[in-house]
């Protein structure tokens, strides 16, 4: 009798394998945040799509066309994505403090790069740094070092 609770628990009740992050997830996890700040303004720049695109063949050295269908994956999990944990939860488990700050960073690029810093821009940055426990101090760190000489 106990032989077959234990089997019914080990066949029914057991935890799944954690999936295992790979660089490709973390890489889309970045970039899906990377195009989340480009259309928070509710405009498409294309200095934004330009920066974005050298941002990752920068970060993640890859050619033109792996960075192009990272960019068009990337474009669909963000669609699908009901908030930015699925996001952020990634980045957490695997990057450094200062990989998210250069990630931070690389947000306030792309809010910068029209000139104008919209109020939706500045909230998602301040949302992700708080999503990823980056410290406030290195958060306006962070945009004081991008932010155009006014």
């Amino acid at each position: 009798m106990f032989n077959q609770i234990k089997l019914f628990f080990d066949q029914h009740l057991a935890l799944s394998e954690p999936a295992e992050i790979t660089e490709e997830k973390l890489q889309l996890a970045a970039v899906a945040l990377f195009l989340e700040m480009m259309i928070i303004d509710d405009k498409v720049d294309p200095k934004e799509q330009a920066l974005i695109f050298s941002l990752i063949q920068k970060n993640f050295s890859l050619t033109a066309e792996q960075a192009s269908s990272l960019m068009a994956l990337a474009e669909q999990q963000r669609k699908q994505a009901t908030d930015y944990f699925q996001f952020t939860s990634l980045i957490n488990k695997e990057y450094s403090l200062e990989q998210k700050i250069k990630l931070i960073e690389s947000l306030w690029k792309i809010a910068f790069i029209d000139g104008v810093l919209d109020m939706n821009e500045e909230y998602l940055v301040r949302k992700i740094a708080d999503l990823l426990y980056v410290p406030h101090a290195d958060f306006i760190m962070a945009k004081n070092q991008i932010k155009p000489n006014a």
